[in-house]
């Protein structure tokens, strides 16, 4: 199998939910059982980025289905198909801040595992920063969410230090390579926060909303029709592994070679604009995917 890495830059917020409440959310986002950090499961990925890569109907469907299986499935044609995905973890968490509008967090752990995955599929990555002292955040120097020396985030507040230069160019060059801009504007404010902050903010930063239901005669709100639904900010960035197989559908390429696993990769589109998760008739989950 052939392996590299995915990222996913939402645009805006994005509910991948659990379809059960907890406390005074009704929708809660999904979340990783041991750190409880948010997540977009893999097969929400794959099935939208089959829909994004579906050929016209007069199209060859071979690729296609090499990728992602047949259109039809019966006992003598079925075969898998070569494309696994990975789930999507967080990357960078937006965060609002008191300068700079809102800052883009991580911390060590984040950061470990992101440098794990990106070693076993080949990808380098920069050495992980030195603990990050408590009350401390990394920055780059002058950074733009600085406001006399700290950082404040929410109702916390921390001493800047540099050092996070590295982690900030690597990302900003995974995530906007072609776009001068935001990368810019994602080193200003990228910022390498302790665990242990960074978890609380995962918690309870996370952008909460209050939807009702409106009676079609009455033009009032529906008794008991109020509920709450969490969702990951706008902003926010995620990654992930992407992988392919050989071709077991016998597709070819134009020469007439099989398609290997590398070939195969290829084919998956290295940027798409994708719709993620619940709430697409109201804006919700509308990502950045760029592959590689």
């Amino acid at each position: 199998m052939k392996s590299t890495l995915y990222h996913l830059h939402a645009t805006a917020s994005l509910h991948v939910g659990t379809g059960q409440g907890a406390g005074i959310i009704d929708l809660p986002i999904a979340r990783e059982k041991a750190t409880h950090l948010p997540y977009v499961p893999s097969s929400g990925i794959k099935g939208v980025l089959r829909e994004e890569m579906r050929p016209e109907p007069h199209e060859d469907s071979k690729i296609w289905e090499a990728l992602f299986g047949p259109r039809t499935i019966t006992d003598d044609t079925g075969f898998a198909g070569a494309l696994a995905i990975g789930d999507a973890r967080l990357l960078c968490f937006p965060v609002r801040s008191l300068a700079g509008t809102f800052a883009w967090t991580t911390c060590p752990f984040i950061l470990a595992r992101y440098r794990r995955e990106a070693l076993a599929v080949g990808v380098a990555v920069p050495d992980l920063p030195d603990t990050v002292p408590d009350e401390s955040a990394l920055t780059i120097a002058n950074p733009v969410i600085s406001h006399a020396g700290k950082l404040v985030l929410e109702d916390l507040d921390l001493n800047v230090r540099g050092g996070a230069e590295t982690w900030a160019t690597h990302i900003a060059d995974a995530v906007f390579k072609t776009d001068a801009v935001w990368a810019k504007m994602f080193n200003e404010r990228f910022a390498i926060l302790p665990d242990g902050v960074f978890d609380f903010l995962a918690e309870t930063a996370t952008e909460v909303r209050a939807r009702v239901r409106i009676d079609a005669n009455t033009r009032t709100v529906v008794k008991g029709a109020l509920w709450y639904e969490e969702c990951l900010p706008a902003e926010s960035l995620l990654y992930g592994v992407v992988g392919a197989d050989r071709a077991r559908n016998g597709a070819t390429a134009a020469d007439g070679t099989p398609l290997g696993a590398e070939d195969l990769l290829k084919k998956v589109s290295a940027r798409a604009r994708l719709q993620l998760g619940g709430n697409a008739t109201v804006g919700r989950g509308l990502v950045n995917w760029m592959m590689g």
